[in-house]
């Protein structure tokens, strides 16, 4: 499958690409294309946006998480349908995996796509010097294909000039010129940007106004016509056998639950279950049938009092006697405590907030059997958080890595702050809900997952 594409990168954070190529999917959108959308790396926060412009699941490209060879088929999946794919970049257009040597960065995935970059320039404080920074960008790695500039955060018609001069200098094209404006500016926290999911209207407002700007500021027929130059790549097929009986495996999500991938429920489905979506902040009760639960990461800590509040859910999670996958907030969740607020009571710790950020990739093997994973199982994972949990691990911890352990594993649950890509292993989800559907069999004997008061 052939898919054109472009990568909206920049040279560091806080450049505005978010805003850049946002407001480039959804004015892309707006003039009659049908958009993929993708982010580089693991960022779960500006794929919910990225759904919003394009109005299709915005999705992750993460070598350091699935594997170079993952990166084609998984990139030709998400843009099945399309005609165009708009990537976000990460970070500065180099900066990948530490001590990695550029791996799992923008200019990584730039190069196995085969697609053409668009720099974002954060061009204050920056006058005729920008052509050394951009001279600099265009030949650090000679198989990037750096095609030109948008120019952002623009103050001026002769500040303008003097900036397309520069490029002009260096030979690179400028696609489009952003004046300043903060009516595209979206709330942060301590992890990044408030979520879609949170800022509900407002962020269809922010996408909205990103829209005007970049179709105000950018040619987009320029766009389209240095997209068009794909690379063809299989399509991601795992291999996956279905389970019989339609096990209904509950999701959780909502605004306290947004930190998950869109492939995570799309196996799911392909290993033979039914998902039902259900909202821990207003749910009292899990779907009817449920033989299994999905907590992914998010913001618990930001909702701590609200999730406290819904005992009856809480209750039912603590009761449910079925297989859990949590992952980060769904962890949290589980613990006796969150912040001093009851939590479902179903692991034996109790969790923090902190001021400490605790970000980066992990090598984890998993030292046991659980119901998500067999022993010996070697992923890459990815932690973002900060709050803490004590103990950080049970007498079984999910995984362990060098120098350290994390997480709570067992017959029935697999807890965890390390974010694993469900596609890099489609065999543990097979797994898990084969075991959801096995459960749902014997449901009549199913014993309570919690051993600790949940009031």
């Amino acid at each position: 499958m052939v898919t054109s594409a472009v990568v909206i990168a920049a040279p560091s954070s806080g450049s505005g690409k978010t805003v850049v190529a946002t407001g480039l999917m959804a004015a892309l959108r707006r003039a009659g294309h049908g958009v993929a959308p993708f982010k580089v790396g693991p960022d779960y926060i500006d794929p919910g946006y990225h759904t919003l412009a394009a109005g299709r699941p915005g999705r992750n490209l993460d070598p350091v998480l699935v594997g170079e060879h993952l990166v084609g088929p998984l990139f030709a999946h998400g843009s099945a349908g399309a005609d165009l794919a708009v990537v976000e970049g990460v970070m500065g257009l180099f900066d990948g995996k530490v001590g990695a040597d550029g791996f799992g960065s923008t200019a990584h995935v730039a190069g196995l796509l085969g697609a053409p970059v668009v720099l974002v320039v954060d061009t204050r404080g920056h006058s005729s010097s920008i052509a050394a920074l951009l001279h600099g960008f265009r030949t650090w790695r000679p198989g990037v294909r750096l095609a030109g500039v948008i120019l952002n955060q623009v103050g001026s018609d002769r500040h303008e000039a003097v900036l397309r001069d520069a490029c002009e200098d260096v030979g690179l094209d400028v696609y489009g010129v952003l004046r300043r404006n903060a009516a595209v500016e979206v709330p942060s926290r301590h992890l990044g940007l408030v979520t879609a999911a949170e800022h509900g209207p407002a962020a269809v407002r922010a996408v909205d106004a990103m829209a005007d700007l970049v179709s105000g500021g950018v040619d987009l027929a320029a766009i389209v016509r240095l997209a068009q130059s794909g690379r063809e790549f299989p399509l991601w097929e795992p291999e996956i056998t279905p389970v019989s009986g339609s096990p209904v495996v509950a999701v959780a999500g909502g605004p306290a639950f947004t930190f998950g991938y869109a492939e995570h429920v799309e196996l799911i489905g392909a290993a033979g279950a039914e998902v039902a979506v259900v909202d821990p902040l207003r749910d009292t009760a899990l779907p009817d049938g449920t033989a299994g639960i999905v907590l992914p990461g998010g913001f618990p800590e930001q909702y701590a009092a609200e999730l406290s509040a819904n005992t009856a859910l809480r209750t039912a999670v603590a009761a449910a006697g079925v297989p859990v996958h949590a992952e980060c907030a769904g962890m949290l969740y589980l613990t006796r405590s969150l912040d001093g607020h009851p939590m479902c009571g179903v692991l034996p710790a109790d969790a923090t907030m902190t001021t400490r950020l605790t970000l980066g990739y992990r090598d984890v093997v998993a030292p046991h059997d659980s119901v998500l994973h067999p022993a010996g199982t070697r992923l890459t994972g990815h932690e973002f958080h900060r709050t803490t949990v004590t103990p950080a691990h049970g007498d079984g911890p999910a995984w362990r890595w060098r120098g350290g352990a994390d997480g709570f594993a067992g017959p029935l649950v697999h807890a965890s702050y390390v974010h694993t890509h469900p596609a890099a292993s489609p065999a543990s989800v097979a797994r898990f809900v084969s075991r959801c559907a096995n459960r749902s069999s014997s449901a009549a004997n199913a014993t309570p997952i919690a051993t600790h008061n949940t009031a």
